[in-house]
């Protein structure tokens, strides 16, 4: 028989859903958008498949598509949402507002090395990547110290969720440009002291409905 004191704590990772179109392909950072119409069915999606899940605790960013995301998932969750500031998405700086082809022909940078950009401290304005990973480890304490064998819903950001990941595998903030996380995703993560094991990444439910 397993020992409860030493069941890993199985954290959710998800991601908001899709955001209003002006925003696609920009990187929106702390910008505080809405989700579109498809992001609400999305979340919509989203909340239906986890409400067999029953969360001990549930975190969240306090950026408005991070929320209205969690308005569909609290109606079949009993855990009251608690709001971390510590988990709002990455600033991006001088970046802030920019679509992907605006970063090459002003910066000569592809958009698609915004990780080692971003940690190499290449991009004007922008959070510090130590900063970064810092409070992102800051709300990961509470987290974490939910006990063992309790199920966690972390409700974010894209950039969030590739650090929070890199945080718990030991890996450079970089590596993380080989994972997608699209709009509306759920990855699971079982923790322990020592122990990390990443059971699903990037599923996203809502592919089936359309």
């Amino acid at each position: 028989m397993a020992d409860p004191m030493h069941a890993p704590t199985r954290l959710y990772l998800i991601r908001h859903g899709e955001v209003e179109e002006r925003y696609h392909k920009i990187f929106g950072g702390r910008i505080d958008m809405n989700l579109s119409v498809l992001g609400q069915e999305q979340a919509a999606a989203l909340a239906s498949y986890l409400q067999t899940v029953p969360f001990d605790a549930i975190y969240c960013s306090p950026m408005r598509r991070v929320q209205q995301t969690l308005q569909k998932l609290v109606e079949y969750q009993a855990p009251a949402p608690t709001v971390l500031h510590e988990l709002r998405e990455v600033d991006f700086g001088v970046w802030t507002g920019l679509a992907w082809e605006e970063i090459q022909a002003r910066f000569g940078v592809s958009a698609f090395e915004w990780l080692r950009e971003l940690e190499t401290g290449s991009i004007a304005e922008a959070e510090p990547a130590d900063r970064f990973r810092d409070r992102i480890q800051a709300a990961l304490r509470p987290i974490l110290s939910e006990g063992p064998g309790r199920s966690v819903a972390v409700v974010c950001h894209g950039g969030v969720i590739r650090m929070i990941l890199a945080i718990l595998l030991e890996l450079p903030l970089r590596t993380m440009a080989g994972f997608d996380f699209e709009y509306a995703s759920v990855s699971v993560v079982d923790w322990l002291p020592g122990k990390v094991e990443v059971q699903l990444l990037n599923f996203t439910p809502w592919r089936d409905r359309r």
